[in-house]
């Protein structure tokens, strides 16, 4: 997944604030109407102290977009009396952007950070070293972080053996169960850039031995398709392909697998949810972070675990605190 927000190298940006009904309904269709290795839409409230606080509507073009197209689509999804503000940035005032004010990343026995920190990483972590020049997959996201503490509380129960993560952005996942493990795992996403980037990333971070990573478009992939069953599957993308992979995604998991969900909103995580549900799979743990929800799911009869949700001082049935 490119990181859950950005596609790689943006040049443009849209923005458009408005209530949470019609913020949904934008949000859903520019998501479903534009390649997602191209564009990338985050819809969130604006915290301004409010009662009912406006949403901001984020999307981010890799090229320079047809903006009457973009209004068109706006229209047909919530009505003719939205404003739009299209911006622009250069490559050096984005990675700039990207690169300031980052601090490493822990999360459990995992820590992700760039160059400039590599000296302060404490010895007793696995440390993954990625760049955030090129605006996705550096950890600093509640996508992979979500991810990243599932992990760490799955790896207390049990070690996986044959792990896939589809939708691998810069390999960030990959990196993780390969190091922890000492498996081989197997990476996937649509894009290529970001398959030549999680490459990049899997060799410096010494996982190279592990992790072979190809681009694909869903769960076709000969090599895919002749690796299963998994036993962990990670799937940090968005809503609207979560949901269309549930049914392909559960053929290939093992009688005992588990799959971590992420690149959802709060909002949207009943719908992935329910379509995992169908394929016979349960929810054992939720993670949320900022305004993402990591998902945990597997087959079986285990009984559901407790929520956590990091900062909070109680808990909810369903999900379970980890490390």
């Amino acid at each position: 997944m490119l990181e859950g927000l950005h596609p790689n190298n943006p040049t443009h940006v849209a923005r458009i604030v408005t209530n949470e009904a019609r913020a949904r309904r934008i949000a859903d269709l520019l998501g479903e109407s534009f390649d997602p290795t191209e564009t990338a839409v985050a819809a969130f409230e604006k915290e301004d102290g409010t009662a009912k606080p406006p949403w901001l509507i984020e999307v981010y073009f890799r090229t320079e977009p047809d903006q009457d197209r973009v209004r068109d689509l706006i229209v047909l999804a919530a009505g003719p009396d939205i404003e739009v503000a299209f911006d622009s940035f250069g490559e050096k005032d984005w990675v700039a952007a990207s690169l300031e004010g980052l601090a490493p990343v822990p999360a459990g026995r995992f820590t992700i950070h760039g160059s400039h920190d590599r000296a302060q990483i404490p010895a007793n972590t696995i440390a993954i070293e990625i760049e955030a020049a090129l605006a996705f997959g550096t950890g600093h996201h509640g996508t992979t972080r979500g991810c990243l503490l599932a992990l760490d509380g799955l790896l207390k129960r049990r070690r996986p053996r044959h792990p896939l993560d589809i939708g691998t952005g810069t390999g960030v996942l990959a990196i993780a169960a390969a190091r922890a493990l000492k498996r081989r795992v197997l990476a996937s996403d649509i894009d290529p850039v970001a398959i030549a980037t999680a490459r990049n990333n899997i060799h410096f971070n010494h996982a190279g031995t592990f992790v072979t990573a190809f681009v694909a478009r869903g769960t076709t992939a000969r090599a895919m398709q002749t690796g299963k069953p998994y036993d962990l599957v990670f799937a940090n993308i968005l809503m609207g392909p979560l949901v269309r992979l549930a049914a392909p995604m559960a053929k290939l998991l093992a009688p005992s697998g588990t799959v971590i969900l992420s690149g959802l909103l709060h909002s949207h995580a009943n719908a992935a949810l329910a379509a995992y549900r169908a394929q016979g799979l349960h929810l054992i743990r939720q993670i949320k972070l900022d305004e993402w929800t990591t998902l945990v799911l597997a087959r079986g009869g285990n009984k559901p675990r407790r929520i956590w949700q990091p900062g909070a001082r109680t808990c909810c049935p369903h999900l379970e605190k980890s490390g």
